[in-house]
């Protein structure tokens, strides 16, 4: 598996506790979940049914305030996967450093990948990839920057996965333009990365294209019925956004003592440049919190944000050791 946060069994290797001991920060995944309620019995032992995924669909565009075709899937991973059946090969270009599945992913699908640093360097590529806005820097890009560039590329793919607290970022109302595809993850803003459902919007048929490639049945019962739930949940959402606008403030100010400096982030995570990062992250997996460093770049430190107040209480006492 390729480096990412998520990690825990690797952290227990090297520092012990149960798994449940652990404060895992080294994803962007937000840890004030959402309340998934009741899930009924049918809805885990009945196939879904077409009306129940359209259900779905269509609570998944009132969130994401789009009438775009759309399709579910099983998270925004599985639409990276798909991605290189799209299209015949050719030229992948990709905004770097960003997450580090879509290279790979394309050149073992016999793609020609480049990796470039500025957005312009995009033009002329079959197919162009930006995650919007970025992990694990936070960097933006406003929503006309992109759509002038959509012409100058075969395909243009935004991941939105970190986009829900950010909504003036997103293109999902534009995502039935030629060309143009979207991809939500619904896990990190609402906290339930282990349900697997993600979303691709864009044009009919590249929509058609991956609804027919994911089966029939390309999310479970449960996620449908929790996915629903949550999407429609106006108030929660914009409840939650408030919150984590406030507590990335917050994490800015409680690290500052530590001499780490903002690098840049999301709502739903920060990166601190530090004077060596693993030793920071040793520092706070000796207090059982586990954080996100990258080989690469070995000054860049990735928190995602505590949860309820004995998180931030324990990351304060681990901090001040």
């Amino acid at each position: 598996m390729r480096e990412h946060g998520g990690n825990i069994d690797l952290a227990r290797q090297r520092f012990g506790g149960r798994a449940e001991d652990w404060i895992d920060l080294s994803t962007g995944i937000n840890r004030l979940p959402y309340p998934v309620g009741e899930v009924s019995l049918r809805q885990w032992s009945a196939l879904p049914s077409r009306a129940e995924i359209d259900a779905l669909h269509q609570a998944a565009q009132h969130a994401y305030r789009t009438s775009a075709p759309i399709v579910a899937m099983g998270g925004a991973q599985a639409a990276i996967q798909l991605l290189p059946q799209l299209a015949p090969r050719g030229r992948a270009r990709i905004l770097t450093p960003t997450y580090n599945e879509y290279a790979p992913v394309l050149s073992v699908a016999g793609w020609e990948v480049k990796e470039v640093s500025e957005l312009g360097a995009l033009a002329g590529a079959d197919l162009a990839i930006v995650v919007n806005p970025n992990n694990p820097d936070g960097r933006c890009h406003e929503p006309r920057e992109l759509l002038a560039l959509l012409p100058r590329v075969g395909r243009l793919v935004i991941d939105e996965s970190f986009a829900d607290a950010l909504p003036h970022l997103s293109l999902a109302g534009e995502a039935d333009r030629p060309g143009l595809l979207i991809l939500r993850s619904f896990g990190k803003f609402y906290g339930l990365a282990g349900l697997r459902l993600g979303f691709a919007l864009g044009n009919a048929t590249d929509v058609a294209a991956l609804a027919a490639m994911s089966g029939p049945w390309p999310v479970s019962g449960a996620a449908i019925a929790i996915g629903q739930r949550a999407l429609l949940d106006d108030a929660w959402a914009e409840a939650t956004s408030a919150r984590l606008a406030r507590d990335s403030i917050r994490l800015d100010a409680m690290v500052q003592l530590q001499g780490w400096k903002l690098v840049g982030g999301t709502p739903l995570f920060r990166l601190y440049e530090t004077a060596d990062a693993p030793a920071a992250q040793d520092k706070l997996a000796r207090g059982h919190i586990w954080s996100r460093v990258f080989a690469q770049t070995p000054t860049w430190l990735r928190l995602g944000l505590p949860g309820g107040e004995a998180e931030w209480t324990r990351l304060a006492d681990v901090l001040s050791r």
